[in-house]
């Protein structure tokens, strides 16, 4: 057993075997640990959230390592029926790199018992093993695939997966399958949880037979009965979302925690106009916004530095402060212009943001497409009429230095999990050099470049692992991706640091253009039981 560093209040297990992985993982959830918040288990590793409040990394790794794990009888899980037309683009490759025939490949792939491991990649996606190992190792493709489709029938080393939306990926493509993997209507909405059991069958036409908890929405997407709308988006610019701190509690679906990216300016967003601080709000995108008053109300703007005006219904238009309460009538309207620093804007609504909760939050989520969907123009957004507090006045707010394109940004990380798996001189590159933000950047993650890239010293296939928000993800090409909200839960290439937890909001902030140094703040915890 091994002890990898993640970020402060997040570490890695590392096993030897899946089997082990999985035995330790149901071991740990029978022992419902109150400092352990959540579980990602993946090949090889389990990762670890924990609160930092409750107990100390050292004293939880040390109470983990003196676990007595025994053999656990496996769940038996329900059995799923998977209707597939083998068809696919990488048949024919697959069963040449195989040294088999396309029907011998067909032949394996449904005569044997598949069993989901674990869910990764995204929400729903789960990674099916069998036993006797029918296809050995399939490599992945060299260069992934900008765009696969929902249902796609895949195989990958020892895993065989589906698809459950359009998405980009490198896996081996065998077939297709109708059978919706992800519905946000079902209860629980993954089709295939960790412990079921997968039959595929060489029938297209046919349908998927499995014993499942009930069958029931979740959440509809309209109005609650006497919630007024109380903004009309005359222009949603280019992203404007309605957010809250995310889904906690759901990695066990696929799903990551997302909400807000810039946590602190939402807060202050909710002070200002006396929410609770955690109630929902819109995340505006490099400004660009317009809306309509509907009803008499008190919003706040805050986050990027931008100019806010607001033109009363009587015609004349004024400059309005950020940080502060702002009280409109019927009619009138409020512009967000284009960031003079900074990247994003907050406004929060008195009596907070009304939108369906889905798995437990209003958020949007752009890589698993959760919750009420990106505004545009003409849409309503409507007041929750929550409980409120008094509006404050005269409270000064600790605004974060906001970054501009020409500037150079230090964030703090912690070393690992896989600094091993890079030579020193990257290492040393790391720290040492400005990486540019380069433009394709979003609420997924930031693509960095350097003029140094980072080169590894062990180039074998990492098995997916869990990841945090912030984690510093090394492709081949040794260009770093900052993981940012809504990105996968699980990754393939090695991370080589984790931006610390108090600079993710900085983070939120940084435009294209800007430059980051990265400053470590730990060593390297490489812990062997």
């Amino acid at each position: 057993m091994r002890f990898l560093s993640v970020s402060a209040n997040s570490f890695l297990i590392e096993f030897s075997h899946l089997s082990e992985t999985t035995n330790f993982f149901r071991y740990l959830k029978q022992q419902h640990h109150p400092a352990i918040l959540d579980m990602i288990p993946a090949e090889k590793t389990i990762f670890i959230e924990y609160s930092a409040f409750l107990i100390e990394q050292k004293q939880l790794i040390e109470w983990i390592a003196k676990q007595q794990v025994k053999n656990i009888a496996p769940e038996v899980g329900e059995e799923v029926i998977i209707p597939v037309s083998y068809k696919g683009i990488d048949l024919a490759p697959v069963a040449e790199l195989l040294g088999i025939t396309v029907a011998e490949v067909i032949k394996r792939h449904t005569e044997n018992e598949w069993k989901v491991a674990f869910i990764g990649f995204s929400p729903g996606f789960g990674y099916l093993n069998s036993e006797n190992a029918p296809f050995g190792s399939v490599p992945r493709l060299s260069s992934p695939r900008k765009q696969i489709t929902m249902g796609a029938v895949a195989l990958a080393g020892e895993y065989s997966g589906i698809y459950p939306k359009n998405s980009p990926g490198g896996w081996q493509l065998i077939g297709h399958t109708d059978e919706k993997m992800w519905d946000i209507y079902r209860n629980p909405p993954a089709l295939l949880l960790p412990g079921r059991r997968v039959i595929f069958k060489d029938n297209k036409n046919g349908s998927s037979i499995f014993v499942a908890s009930s069958i029931k929405e979740i959440g509809a997407v309209e109005q609650k009965e006497g919630h007024e709308a109380v903004l009309k988006i005359l222009k949603s610019g280019m992203q404007t979302l309605i957010q809250d701190e995310g889904r906690h509690g759901q990695f066990a679906l696929g799903v990551g925690v997302g909400g807000v990216m810039d946590k602190r300016a939402m807060q202050y967003a909710n002070e200002c106009v006396g929410n609770q601080i955690h109630s929902a709000v819109l995340e505006i995108l490099n400004g660009g916004f317009h809306a309509e008053i509907q009803q008499h109300t008190v919003i706040a703007v805050t986050g990027a530095e931008a100019e806010v005006s607001i033109q009363y219904k009587d015609g004349h238009t004024v400059e309005a402060s950020t940080y502060e309460a702002i009280a409109l009538d019927v009619g009138d309207q409020i512009k967000i212009k284009t960031p003079r620093a900074g990247l994003r804007n907050y406004l929060a609504i008195r009596g907070g943001i009304d939108a369906p909760k889905i798995l437990g939050s209003r958020s949007f989520d752009t890589l698993a497409e959760l919750g009420a969907a990106p505004l545009k123009q003409g849409d309503n957004v409507y007041v929750e009429q929550s409980i409120v507090g008094a509006i404050p006045f005269n409270i000064s707010f600790q605004k974060l230095s906001l970054p501009t394109s020409s500037n150079i940004v230090i964030l703090d990380v912690i070393l690992g999990p896989r600094l091993d798996w890079f030579d020193a001189d990257s290492i040393r590159i790391l720290s040492s050099q400005d990486w540019l933000v380069t433009s394709d950047i979003n609420r997924i993650g930031l693509r960095l470049h350097g003029n140094e890239s980072l080169k590894r010293i062990k180039h074998e296939e990492l098995p997916s692992e869990g990841t945090a928000i912030g984690a510093l993800q090394i492709p081949p090409n040794g260009q770093p991706v900052l993981f940012m909200n809504d990105h996968p839960l699980t990754g393939g290439y090695p991370v080589i640091a984790t931006v610390a937890d108090y600079h993710l909001d900085l983070v939120a902030q940084i435009p294209t253009g800007c430059r980051i140094q990265f400053h470590p703040i730990s060593e390297f915890m490489d812990v062997k039981i």
